[in-house]
């Protein structure tokens, strides 16, 4: 008989047997995002490798001169000495010396226009009269009391001397004249103020009043002002105060007459500083023959100073102004570095700058006579900068510039 064979320790083998684990897999995203930053990496490499490339290839370039700016075309001036007459320059106002709006004190209706429109007159002219008919009424009656009381007290004067009134009558006729003759004199002052007369000789201005109009008290009726002489009066800081005396010349110049100079002195300078602007006051004295200055017209006033200056003068357009200092450029022979051929350069020159006169800037320092200086372009320029010199046209600069619409 055949022994059966067991299968419970093969089946026990089996399953004692442990059973290998399944290996995981990175995501997808993963290798996606990794294949991306090795590809930016190389791209990035590759760029720059170029870019540093080219800019050493630009560097050995710049050092072999090929890229050598142009030079900058400017135009220049030889600095030479001039003398400069000093002078405080402001602006003022020109004033009539004697100016006055008249007026009425009294209303009433104009019965008469006795002047012309800017008309010049004397003292005393009339201007204007007012009705004055009621006032002359009672002006007649007033003298016919005072013919009466005249009569009356000559005849107690007589009486009085054969002592047949007594002293108190004759003292009541007397008083009764003396009455009358103040009411004669009240009516006359009466009719005087509605007569107006011009004050004092000058030219009257556009008349504000007609034939049968109503005046009110105050009412303007024209203004009458004194031309010649003429005053301007201006300001000049406090600083200035030692420079100026009585007597003093002033030129004065008016947009109305462009260059014509007008000539006059300083005839007062005002007691006191403003405390506001601590700026005084000062009063010149004009001839105006000719009546061309007007009162309330703009002026430039310059007054002239006593001493000279001697000074290198310059167009302002030549400064290059900064907040470290002011400088202008230099004009100067020099040889190319990259090809040796002889050129212009400028070189930055600081200075020292002085009173301004229109156009002209003073330079006290940094500049000498004969030097070539630029006067356009310098803010286009740099220390040794390459220059090409065209004085085809040049920049504007007068000491006394008049734009062409001021």
């Amino acid at each position: 008989m055949t022994p059966t064979t067991s299968s419970a320790p093969s089946t026990k083998s089996a399953m004692s047997k442990p059973t290998a684990a399944p290996k995981k897999r990175r995501p997808p995203y993963i290798r996606a995002i990794l294949i991306a930053i090795v590809l930016l990496v190389a791209i990035i490499g590759t760029l720059g490798y170029f870019k540093v490339t080219q800019i050493m290839g630009f560097m050995a370039l710049a050092k072999s001169g090929a890229f050598t700016p142009p030079p900058t075309a400017v135009t220049t001036t030889v600095a030479s000495q001039s003398e400069w007459q000093p002078t405080l320059d402001t602006i003022g106002t020109v004033t009539a010396i004697n100016g006055v709006t008249v007026s009425t004190d009294l209303a009433g209706i104009v019965d008469k226009i006795a002047f012309t429109s800017g008309a010049c007159v004397k003292a005393g002219d009339l201007l204007v009269h007012l009705n004055t008919d009621q006032e002359q009424a009672q002006l007649e009656q007033a003298q016919a009391q005072l013919e009466l009381a005249r009569l009356t007290l000559n005849r107690d004067r007589d009486l009085l001397a054969k002592r047949t009134i007594s002293q108190q009558d004759y003292d009541t006729a007397e008083a009764t004249y003396r009455q009358n003759q103040a009411t004669v004199d009240q009516f006359k002052a009466l009719i005087a103020r509605k007569t107006l007369r011009a004050p004092f000789e000058g030219v009257v201005g556009i008349r504000q009043a007609n034939l049968g109009q109503y005046l009110n008290t105050g009412d303007a009726v024209v203004t009458i002002q004194s031309f010649d002489p003429i005053y301007v009066n201006f300001t000049l800081p406090q600083q200035d105060l030692s420079k100026l005396g009585v007597g003093q010349q002033v030129d004065v110049r008016l947009d109305a007459y462009g260059d014509t100079v007008f000539p006059g002195k300083i005839n007062a300078i005002n007691s006191m500083v403003d405390q506001a602007t601590r700026n005084i006051q000062v009063q010149a004295t004009l001839q105006n023959s000719d009546l061309k200055l007007r009162p309330g017209m703009f002026a430039k006033v310059s007054v002239i100073l006593p001493e000279r200056q001697t000074v290198i003068a310059l167009p302002a357009s030549s400064v290059h102004y900064a907040p470290y200092g002011d400088s202008v450029f230099i004009v100067s022979d020099g040889k190319d570095e990259a090809t040796g051929k002889p050129n212009k350069s400028v070189k930055e020159q600081f200075v020292k700058l002085g009173a301004a006169r229109g156009d002209l800037v003073s330079v006290i320092s940094g500049v000498k006579p004969g030097d070539e200086v630029v006067t356009s372009g310098v803010f286009r320029l740099k220390s040794g900068s390459a220059v090409i010199i065209n004085n085809a046209i040049q920049p504007n600069s007068e000491s006394s510039p008049t734009p062409p619409n001021s």
